[in-house]
């Protein structure tokens, strides 16, 4: 039997439909956070690679609702899901900053969250209800120049004095590092400063205007360079008991309970910059010509757009259905590890193509190609790097 033709099902590929994760709510925030970026961020993005971003963008932030979009309403936040926080690190990129993007999600999702899981309730009100409110600004000091991915190697210790505990020692590359107000510190603690095992390390929340802590560098990067990434040193300083940060002795799993949802924002985060230097990359094909025609009509380069899309969408889904299992209440330590894996490193292979196909134009500042490779480049280091991922997801099966 003939079949009509209006029966004949056509695929409509410009068709836009949200992912089940996302109700209308979570779409209307992104398209405010979206609006935002391209209307008061973006326009700022070459001059701030310069100078760095100013703290207002935080306070500005704040009043908006965005630095606590998932955090609890009794602390200022918006008492969102997690997915709502998902949205803000995909969109947040739409200021051509990744290191704007980097400062903010210190911001929200690396020193904020242990501060709300552990901290009491005099420490959330001091720091974290400031913090949602981008009127105190917060860094994470994990790594030393002698202590990266071996985070058992960490020699800062604190040593109790009294009813005061007495730190030293020194971490680097930290983000927010210059403007902070305050640190989430991991120390050694125990008899004399060191420590036992991985039982043997504290949280500590240390205000940076406290006698002995100096920021000693403002450090020169390959990218991002709209954050400022610090060199700290803690020469005797001072703190309260009140100070510590959940359990003495306990520091380094808290620590690992909050690197995991630092890991999958930086997924989503990577997915989403390489989208947006694949849609940029997209444009110049269609309208770039050699040899007579627009090069995006080249097989080569068609077969480059269909690889990079692949790869950009199995990341999304990987990261999307991570999320999800992470808003359900499991711990998907696995999954985590790898979304973040394998979204980093297709991000920067994304980006490396893009290069490519602009060509010449592609090593030049002024296109912003070379800028996104240079801002995506970290995702691969930070917050845990390829082998230690590897690790984790090797380990995970008994290896």
């Amino acid at each position: 039997m003939a079949t009509a033709q209006s029966d004949v099902l056509k695929p409509d590929f410009e068709a836009k439909r949200k992912h089940f994760l996302f109700t209308d709510e979570h779409e209307a925030l992104r398209e405010s956070i979206r609006n935002f970026a391209i209307k008061e961020l973006a326009p700022h993005a070459e001059e701030w690679e310069e100078t760095t971003f100013p703290d207002s963008v935080f306070r500005r932030m704040g009043e908006l609702g965005f630095l606590g979009l998932d955090k609890p309403e009794e602390y200022g936040g918006q008492g969102g899901d997690y997915y709502s926080a998902l949205v803000l690190a995909e969109e947040i990129g739409h200021a051509n900053s990744g290191g704007l993007a980097m400062g903010i999600a210190v911001q929200t999702d690396m020193a904020m969250p242990p501060i709300l899981a552990f901290g009491t309730e005099e420490q959330k009100r001091q720091w974290a209800q400031p913090a949602i409110r981008g009127e105190k600004i917060l860094c994470l000091g994990i790594t030393e120049p002698d202590a990266g991915s071996d985070v058992a190697g960490i020699k800062t210790r604190a040593v109790k004095d009294g009813g005061e505990y007495v730190i030293n020692g020194s971490k680097t590359y930290i983000t927010n590092g210059h403007r902070a107000d305050v640190i989430v510190l991991v120390t050694k603690t125990g008899a004399g400063g060191t420590g036992s095992g991985y039982d043997g390390f504290t949280l500590f929340l240390v205000p940076m205007d406290a006698p002995g802590v100096i920021r000693e560098q403002k450090l020169k990067k390959l990218g991002m360079h709209a954050s400022d990434t610090a060199l700290l040193a803690f020469q005797d300083v001072r703190v309260p008991e009140s100070a510590v940060l959940g359990q003495v002795g306990r520091g380094f799993y808290h620590i690992m309970w909050e690197l995991q949802g630092e890991r999958l924002i930086g997924a989503a985060g990577c997915v989403a910059g390489a989208q947006r230097v694949f849609d940029r990359t997209l444009q110049y094909a269609k309208e770039r010509k050699a040899f007579g025609r627009e090069i995006g009509k080249f097989q080569v380069i068609r077969h480059k757009f269909a690889e990079m899309a692949t790869k950009i969408e199995t990341a999304r889904q990987m990261v999307y259905m991570t999320a999800w299992r992470h808003q359900n209440g499991e711990y998907p330590v696995r999954e985590i590890s790898m979304a973040k894996l394998y979204a980093s490193r297709i991000s920067v292979e994304v980006a490396d193509e893009c290069i490519q196909i602009h060509g010449g134009a592609g090593y030049m500042r002024e296109y912003g190609v070379e800028r996104a490779w240079r801002d995506l480049r970290l995702n691969r280091i930070g917050a845990g790097t390829d082998e230690i991922m590897l690790e984790v997801i090797g380990r995970s099966y008994g290896l």
